[in-house]
């Protein structure tokens, strides 16, 4: 069965003062409130990364939503990596 173009898939890096302030458990609200399935946890390098699979415009809000994050999150970059969407996630969840 063919996926319609609006469905996508994001990857995103999200680097600065990200681990240790709610940042994957916001991301995990803020992408069920989107109806988006995947994940977010935290790498040993500092970052928290995010793979989200849905809509593109409810992916576009995700990555809107990362740039400033969760209060007590200081955002200095955020990496998009756009491709096809796979369809392998059942809900979201904070890793």
């Amino acid at each position: 069965m063919a996926v319609p173009d609006e469905y996508a898939r994001l990857r995103l890096l999200i680097s600065g003062r990200v681990q240790g302030v709610f940042f994957r458990g916001s991301a995990c609200d803020v992408a069920q409130s989107l109806a988006l399935t995947g994940w977010a946890r935290n790498l040993f390098d500092g970052r928290v990364e995010i793979v989200a699979e849905g809509r593109r415009d409810a992916l576009k809000a995700l990555a809107a939503w990362a740039q400033q994050g969760p209060p007590a999150a200081r955002v200095s970059q955020v990496d998009e990596q756009w491709s096809e969407f796979r369809g392998e996630f059942r809900g979201f969840r904070a890793g």
